[in-house]
């Protein structure tokens, strides 16, 4: 039976036997990940992956299985530092937790500061936060990326200087530590030591960094967001598209139309189809108004054939917005994108209940519609009972006549 199956059954006893009997250590390290992704904290279970963070052969087990202690708590990441130490249980650990895994921090044996800096970073204890700093620079990356992990749950500004060191030409699984611990952070300094990492060789590092830019408080990391558009990596390209968006959001109106002006003239028609997707699902799901106004202009700028259906499609419905600027927008970004497409698509809406999407509709119409648009119209005109409509089809109307 397949470890997915067993982690979908909550099948322990089996992942027990897997974390001790697996035939090759990448099996024994994701049953120790599904049994902390399980989070019970059996003392059996406990036990298990103790022995497993202790005596396994591979440094990549006993690290899953530490991280694993760490989910499943306290009580336990702590009977994993007593079994290391030495100490004995009873010996105050418990009640001096933090001041205790501050010592163990500096242990000889590398699975135990690692452990002891995964207790840190759950217990929050500002006054360890020195101990983690100087655990940035251990000699083992296993424990300098639980160091900077646990940094990131503190969220204390003061460790941006040391993250800063280990983002930039650290191991990769510390460089990404180092990333999100930068981003849990957040402040203007710590977003500012990501703007290079959208350049980082590891698709993790770039992908953090892109997601965490969009709340950076200022337009600096634009340029370096836009470069990331063209991204080998999917998931970093949706990442930035959303940033950029969120920094349009935030922007004053005036730098804000400067950046999409910019984002336009690098795209132009050939953006790839994971930013318009991107862009799509912000305007489809979105709930933040300034964000799906952004993505809704955007979206008449940058869509290639390609995508065109999906666009469209996104537009239309925005047409009848709870937003007045978003369904302003969207009609703008139809009337910009034009084609039959378009004309289809619209020529729809007008069989559909809702005046305010078949009025814009009808305004859209008038601006790309030809003699098939012009012939609808004017059966519209004679059929509709409203008069709002209707003035604004006699309008669209007159536009198309002038056109002729």
């Amino acid at each position: 039976m397949s470890l997915y199956q067993l982690e979908k059954d909550g099948d322990t006893d089996a992942l027990l036997d897997y974390l001790h009997g697996g035939e090759t250590a990448a099996v024994r390290r994701r049953a120790a990940e599904v049994l902390g992704d399980l989070g019970v904290a059996d003392q059996q279970i406990v036990e298990k992956l103790v022995r497993a963070a202790i005596d396994d052969d591979d440094e990549a087990v006993r690290g899953a299985a530490i991280d694993a202690l760490d989910r499943l708590g306290e009580d336990a990441i702590e009977q994993l530092v007593v079994s290391l130490s030495g100490q004995d249980a009873d010996s105050g650990l418990g009640r001096v937790r933090a001041r205790a895994f501050v010592k163990t921090l500096s242990a000889d044996r590398p699975e135990l500061r690692m452990a002891s800096a995964n207790a840190l970073g759950r217990l929050g204890d500002e006054k360890a936060l020195p101990a983690l700093v100087g655990a940035l620079t251990d000699s083992d990356p296993r424990v300098r990326a639980r160091a900077a992990r646990a940094c990131g749950k503190l969220g204390d500004p003061r460790a941006v200087d040391a993250l800063r060191e280990r983002v930039d030409g650290d191991d990769r699984r510390v460089r990404r530590a180092a990333a999100d611990a930068l981003a849990a952070i957040g402040s203007k300094r710590a977003l500012a030591a990501l703007v290079d990492q959208v350049e980082d060789d590891s698709p993790e590092v770039r992908y953090v960094a892109a997601s965490a830019l969009g709340d950076y408080d200022g337009p600096k990391p634009i340029d370096a967001l836009v470069e990331t558009l063209t991204d080998d990596d999917d998931a970093v390209r949706r990442a930035a598209v959303y940033s950029i968006v969120k920094l349009l959001s935030n922007a004053p109106s005036k730098r804000g139309h400067e950046i999409r002006q910019t984002v336009v003239e690098r795209l132009g028609e050939t953006a790839d189809e994971s930013v318009v997707d991107a862009l799509a699902e912000l305007l489809e799901e979105g709930r933040q108004v300034a964000q799906r106004r952004n993505a809704v202009w955007l979206l008449g700028r940058v869509v290639g054939e390609t995508h065109r259906g999906r666009v469209v499609g996104a537009l239309v419905s925005a047409l009848g917005d709870d937003d007045e600027t978003t369904a302003q927008f969207a009609a703008t970004s139809l009337v910009a994108i034009g084609g039959d497409a378009v004309v289809d698509a619209l020529l729809d809406l007008l069989e559909a209940p809702g005046s305010d999407r078949a009025a814009k509709a009808v305004f859209v119409l008038g601006k790309v519609g030809g003699d098939r648009a012009r012939d609808r119209l004017e059966s519209f005109v004679e059929s509709t009972d409203d008069p709002e409509v209707r003035k604004q089809a006699l309008s669209a109307l007159s536009k198309l006549d002038g056109g002729r």
